[in-house]
């Protein structure tokens, strides 16, 4: 079935569906297959549970509502490039990078929304399935799109980009992030370069972090801000205790984001606001108005204590600024760190060189869980490591903590949130 003919029938639906556990009435549901489940034997639930159509690959399938095509994946991906072609009134702007995409997109988000029509990735779908997904929602009328795009693999950004097809572009900054899959810090850059390399090849404008040299070097069409003059806008740090936030003509934009390394996703949300001449008071109002959300820099009061929660995902570039910046906090401190996933062969080095990072710092406790950090245990003298939270928890009841600060940090796959109550 060609492109158009689908478009179609998207055009009468009310929304698209990959979770027959989600269909709303006079949707399509698209029967993707993965590696432990096929799509394919759920399309009937999918139309008994209120869909109009289920696009399929099996031939051996029939039914009146079902739409065959010959792979349902690249269907669904065409039929987002086509739909965003439609789009002619909507800009879009695309943002990747290492670490805190979602919490930019959702500050620029909530900065453009007081003026413009905006749509924008939900959670974190931002990758081959989800960024169709989120073009998909996007209504003809929005004035902007954020679209989050996200990689492990070289050539992912390229391939994402080409589908969103951006008017606007920026990259929150290069870290060690998914070495499993780009090799090294210079994989990541090259990477994360292939939304620079669209930009530049098609005319576009990057918003660019001035400070970071990589950025700094961009050669295209670009916006900039920095902490020095020769950028177009120039933004200082403030810190007021743990929350981080910005100062920009006397003014200061205060956040309710933990952590210096905030710094930058916020003054990106500021840069774009400026730059499509959304007064500062909204800009203002918005960013302070904030509440981070889904494990991503969470204060949580408990029993007297300050509970930051930054358990949504960890690489060694986030934790090392996570660390660095919850030091800077006053009275007594606690971290209890998770593994950290998908370092490949850097694993090992890159959880070493964390531990030491982390004892230069006059911390009450370093509690350390996972079998990565585990294989240094007889290397260090630390005495809190855990190959599992279930040791963890038990050992809470004879060493518990008494710290004023305690950060919780590691990667998804630890769900280092489960500690919260036993702390």
């Amino acid at each position: 079935m060609l492109t158009s003919e689908l478009y179609n029938y998207f055009k009468k639906s009310n929304s698209v569906s990959t979770d027959t556990r989600s269909i709303k009435k006079g949707s399509i549901f698209f029967a993707l297959k993965g590696d432990n489940f096929d799509g394919n034997k759920f399309a009937k639930q999918a139309i008994k549970n209120g869909a109009s159509y289920a696009v399929i690959d099996d031939n051996s399938l029939n039914d009146p509502q079902y739409i065959r095509v010959d792979n349902v994946l690249k269907s669904l991906q065409g039929l987002s490039k086509f739909h965003r072609s439609k789009l002619l009134k909507t800009k879009i702007i695309a943002l990747t990078g290492s670490n805190g995409k979602t919490t930019t997109k959702e500050l620029i988000t909530e900065v453009l929304k007081t003026k413009f029509k905006v749509s924008s990735t939900i959670g974190n779908l931002n990758n081959h399935i989800g960024v169709p997904l989120t073009l998909l929602k996007i209504d003809k009328l929005a004035d902007f799109a954020i679209v989050e795009m996200g990689a492990n693999h070289l050539n992912e950004i390229k391939f994402l980009t080409e589908l969103v097809n951006p008017d606007f572009g920026l990259i929150t900054n290069f870290g060690k992030a998914h070495l499993e899959g780009f090799g090294s810090l210079q994989g990541v850059i090259k990477s994360k370069s292939e939304l620079y390399d669209f930009l530049i090849s098609n005319n576009k404008t990057a918003f660019i972090n001035n400070d970071d040299q990589i950025q700094k070097k961009y050669k295209g069409k670009k916006i900039s801000f920095g902490k020095s003059k020769e950028s177009n806008y120039k933004f200082e740090e403030v810190l007021n205790e743990m929350y981080c936030g910005i100062k920009f003509n006397n003014q200061v934009l205060n956040s309710k984001l933990i952590g210096d390394y905030n710094f930058n996703n916020i003054a990106f949300a500021t840069l774009i606001g400026l730059h499509f001449d959304v007064p500062i008071s909204e800009i203002k109002k918005s960013i302070s108005e904030y509440n981070p959300t889904n494990n991503r820099s969470q204060i949580i009061e408990i029993n007297n204590k300050s509970i930051i929660l930054d358990a949504y995902n960890a690489n060694p570039s986030s934790m090392s600024s996570s660390v660095q910046s919850f030091n800077k906090l006053n009275g007594s401190k606690t971290i209890l760190l998770g593994d950290m996933f998908e370092l490949g062969k850097e694993s090992e080095k890159e959880h070493f060189d964390l531990i030491n990072f982390c004892i230069k710092y006059k911390f009450e406790n370093i509690f350390l869980i996972g079998s990565e950090f585990f294989k240094h245990k007889n290397k260090f003298d630390i005495p809190f490591f855990y190959k599992t939270k279930k040791e963890l928890i038990n050992d809470f009841q004879k060493t518990p903590i008494t710290s004023k600060h305690i950060l919780i940090k590691g990667s998804r796959g630890m769900k280092m949130e489960d500690l919260i109550n036993y702390i």
